[in-house]
């Protein structure tokens, strides 16, 4: 086997590696700050409202890529939780607007906040100094991964 091909066989190797961790720490950060029984549907719905802001149920339908009765249930649902809130549209009387509630974005808060401890006690107590200072230096590599412009995107 030539350099090339060990090195792209590395690589290939490390990119399954990354991927099925990626996915096994994203779990785990989710059962540390559970937002209760949502539907992955719910918690898209949620993400999309705090990351970008208010939205008509048409809109939230289409970034799911489902109809806007499909996506009726699901905001029902939130909005009986306590979660999501509607509000005439200002523009056209007959949208409504949808955003977080008050008590919903305390829940992002505090999910935020126990993942972030969860993720910092583990790196304390599993992790020497030097592991830590490894991470740190693997951390800047994986940023150069998804940061470098020149990576095809």
């Amino acid at each position: 086997m030539s350099k090339a091909e060990r090195t792209s066989t590395n690589a290939s190797a490390l990119a399954a590696e990354l991927h099925a961790l990626s996915g096994k720490l994203k779990r785990k950060l989710r059962e540390q700050a559970s937002a209760g029984d949502l539907t992955p549907s719910q918690a898209s719905v949620l993400r999309h409202l705090h990351e970008d802001g208010p939205a008509t149920v048409t809109a939230l339908a289409r970034m799911a890529g489902i109809r806007s009765q499909s996506m009726g249930a699901t905001i029902s649902g939130l909005e009986a939780l306590g979660l999501i809130k509607g509000a005439p549209d200002p523009k056209d009387g007959r949208q409504t607007i949808l955003s977080l509630t008050p008590a919903c974005r305390e829940l992002i808060r505090t999910g935020r906040a126990a993942r972030h401890d969860w993720l910092m006690r583990a790196i304390q107590t599993k992790l020497s100094a030097e592991e830590q200072a490894q991470l740190a230096f693997a951390m800047h590599l994986l940023n150069r991964l998804v940061d470098d412009p020149s990576n095809g995107e």
